[in-house]
């Protein structure tokens, strides 16, 4: 598949590669500790009602908060990668990231954990912009659908690595100390920094970015008539990427812990016994969206060099509401509804996937990393609205699994959307040289 490449280029798609990865998989471990992490911050009992409400509401404050600060980070990093280089920009992300992570876990309140999480959005923000900038401009241009769809495989990897650890540490290890183990599963998300860094130093300047000016990009050139176009398109697929996502992922762990909560208060479970379901259920419910994720981003490699890249956003979009519609809307068995999860992942990280070779693909070389993290982290600020307006709902309603359900159902409206403005708005770029 990515046949004739050299040593080095491989060496740029592994950096990417792992420091996307390790990005996602810091970003999505609050969502696995946020039962026990936010009634121990609040001091409420797990398991009781409000601590069920409590959970749910600040799960999409957080959530927000993260996605507000992604977007302004991956602005401020993408300016930085155009105007300083994209290996400068690609180290300062792990710095930031990894101090952010690092106070999660010494958190005693909820405003602390908002404060710390929003310090680690910033360096996670500019991570996707600058790595997929750097892996366009340095692989071979009949390779880039590839590479692109290989760099967001890391993904769904690095949510399933996650859940792993969450369960390992919250499950087993510490299974009877709900209170604690969150801090030390926050702590985890630190461990990969030091390979990603390492990677990092072998990592050389983009030559074409070296080839181009060097100087600072404004964000009015966006929107001059010669780059409209693009910037509509980019703003389109990011937001409907973004939302979806996000809306959905955001609570699976959490609908895994309420779903086998509903399942232990009808068999009669232990409190431990419960427990130890919760955290399996978290992980099963994780890895079922990701799994399908992981299938979905590599099935974007055929569709969009046989079909395009149009045709494909198209399809993507209208399955991912399908698959939403299918799995909240439908009265399914707790198990069936976890399972269905794998469904949806295949729509949702699919358009991820086309999006990452989609929008260097749009935009030259001296706004590539401006452009490509202005129009993705934009549609991160208006994504905020879905996890708060999820959260806020549920939570108002009782923080129930069946409130959550029927309140994400209304999600795939968002690609439903987009799959009618598609035709018309999104730019075919198949068989284009990269701009320079």
């Amino acid at each position: 598949m990515l046949r004739g490449l050299t040593r080095y280029q491989w060496l740029v798609i592994g950096a990417a590669w792992l420091g996307w990865g390790f990005d996602v998989f810091d970003a999505m471990l609050f969502n696995f500790v946020a039962s026990n992490c936010i009634p121990t911050l609040l001091g409420l009992a797990p398991g009781t009602d409000e601590a069920r409400s409590a959970t749910v509401y600040w799960t999409g404050i957080l959530s927000a908060v993260l996605l507000v600060g992604w977007a302004a980070g991956g602005v401020l990093f993408g300016w930085l990668a155009d105007r300083h280089g994209r290996r400068l920009a690609l180290m300062l992300t792990i710095l930031a990231y990894a101090l952010g992570t690092t106070l999660c876990a010494f958190a005693t309140s909820i405003e602390q954990l908002t404060l710390f999480r929003a310090l680690t959005s910033l360096g996670i923000g500019g991570e996707w912009a600058v790595g997929a900038a750097l892996v366009a401009e340095t692989v071979p241009e009949e390779h880039r659908v590839e590479a692109g769809a290989l760099l967001q495989t890391a993904s769904p990897l690095g949510i399933m690595l996650a859940s792993v650890v969450n369960y390992q540490i919250a499950g087993v290890w510490l299974a009877d100390d709900p209170q604690n183990s969150w801090r030390y599963v926050f702590l985890c998300g630190l461990a990969p920094v030091f390979l990603a860094l390492a990677v990092r130093v072998f990592i050389k300047e983009s030559e074409r970015w070296q080839a181009s000016s060097g100087e600072a990009p404004h964000l009015a050139v966006l929107f001059s008539p010669s780059l409209r176009a693009a910037t509509r398109a980019a703003l389109l697929v990011s937001l409907t990427a973004l939302l979806g996502w996000w809306a959905v992922n955001a609570f699976v762990p959490l609908l895994g812990s309420l779903l086998a909560g509903d399942v232990a208060r009808a068999e009669g479970l232990a409190p431990e016994a419960a427990q130890r379901l919760a955290e399996a259920w978290k992980s099963n419910a994780s890895n079922a969206f990701n799994l399908g994720g992981l299938i979905g981003a590599l099935a974007a490699i055929p569709l969009a060099k046989r079909w395009g890249r149009r045709p494909t956003f198209i399809a993507y979009f209208l399955w991912s509401a399908a698959a939403i519609l299918l799995t909240f809307g439908l009265p399914l068995p707790p198990q069936t509804r976890l399972a269905m999860l794998f469904v949806v992942g295949l729509g949702v990280y699919g358009v991820f996937s086309a999006l990452v070779f989609y929008l260097p693909e749009l935009f030259p070389t001296r706004v590539r990393g401006l452009a490509s993290g202005f129009c993705y982290n934009i549609g991160r600020v208006i994504a905020a609205f879905g996890p708060f307006a999820v959260g806020a709902i549920a939570a108002g309603a009782g923080g129930s699994s069946t409130v959550i359900t029927q309140t994400v159902v209304w999600v795939a409206a968002v690609p439903l959307l987009a799959a009618l403005l598609a035709p018309r708005w999104i730019v075919e770029t198949r068989g284009r040289p990269l701009p320079e």
